[in-house]
């Protein structure tokens, strides 16, 4: 996933990183749309165990919307996902789409500038978070 994701391990706990990465996110003027459980989606869906995992969509409405005014099929890579899972060790790990990986198929000059604007962004996002 290196190649498609921006990551980091936090010395933090999971529950604490939920809180400080849609925090982070807002210092770069990201909210989060949508916040999905996956442990608890797995568990209700199949009956299976997994750690704990939430995948949280953020989205900058800004570039999301100079992204759609360029080509309006970008919106299948909206919002920005994030990950926040719990490690072995009961560490918080976060984990980002890198869009420069994803939008470059697109070959859309003006895609491609947004998409480096916005992995800037969440890659400031991810260097505050500890």
């Amino acid at each position: 996933m290196a190649n498609v994701a921006i990551r980091k391990a936090l010395d933090t706990t999971f529950d604490q990183a939920l809180v400080d990465v849609p925090a982070a996110l807002k210092t770069e003027g990201f909210g989060v749309l949508t916040e999905i459980d996956v442990q608890k989606t797995l568990h209700d869906k199949l009956g299976v165990s997994m750690r704990r995992y939430r995948i949280l969509g953020a989205c900058n409405p800004p570039l999301a919307h100079a992204a759609l005014e360029a080509d309006l099929e970008v919106g299948v890579m909206l919002p920005c996902n994030v990950v926040v899972y719990e490690d072995d060790e009961g560490h918080a790990v976060v984990t980002a789409i890198d869009p420069t990986q994803t939008i470059a198929g697109l070959d859309n000059p003006a895609l491609a500038n947004l998409a480096g604007t916005v992995k800037s962004k969440l890659v400031r996002v991810l260097a505050q978070l500890h």
